[in-house]
């Protein structure tokens, strides 16, 4: 997971760090005035890669009404454009998740789990700006209320293929060769 806003005076350096996608989909971001933007679900296309826009008018909500999700073939990045704020639960799936609803064979690429209180959980708190990164190894819990009242929020989510990010190649392409040999203390 990756978690910034758009208005970071280090943004330039950030985005240098992501590959291009992810970059055109954050400059997308803050190049386009996406609180005025129309809800709804579109195609935009990144340099050359179709992406899918979501444009989403939400109301917070306690967390414990919310499930845990992932995605398998999409790395999404989560936008709050107005509203808020907003707070993100996010843990690692290690694979010991019980599945609620499994989606990922459809076109939403969304797979629910069910809540657990043992879950390693973390947060961060969106505020107009903030965006999060989130790969497919990310469980991640959008939408959750800051303290006892909900609020309402436009959120702005760009699926981005994982693939288009992969460089040269699947990653079972990659090989790393460490020669142990060659090691030398500090």
């Amino acid at each position: 997971m990756i978690f910034g806003n758009i208005q970071n005076s280090m943004l330039e350096t950030e985005l240098a760090l992501l590959p291009k996608p992810l970059r055109d989909a954050i400059c997308f971001l803050r190049d386009h005035d996406m609180a005025a933007h129309e809800p709804g679900v579109f195609e935009i296309d990144l340099s050359g890669v179709s992406a899918v826009l979501q444009v989403l008018d939400l109301t917070t909500a306690p967390r414990e009404h919310l499930r845990p999700e992932v995605h398998r073939k999409n790395i999404d990045v989560q936008f709050l454009a107005f509203g808020g704020p907003e707070e993100a639960g996010f843990y690692s799936d290690n694979g010991t998740g019980i599945v609620d609803e499994d989606l990922l064979d459809t076109p939403r690429d969304i797979l629910f789990y069910k809540n657990d209180g043992d879950a390693p959980e973390g947060r961060i708190r969106l505020m107009t700006g903030s965006f999060a990164i989130y790969f497919p190894w990310d469980v991640h819990i959008p939408g959750i209320l800051v303290g006892d009242q909900s609020a309402p929020i436009r959120k702005i989510v760009i699926k981005v293929p994982l693939d288009s990010c992969l460089a040269e190649g699947s990653l079972s392409e990659n090989r790393f060769i460490v020669n142990l040999s060659q090691e030398k203390p500090l």
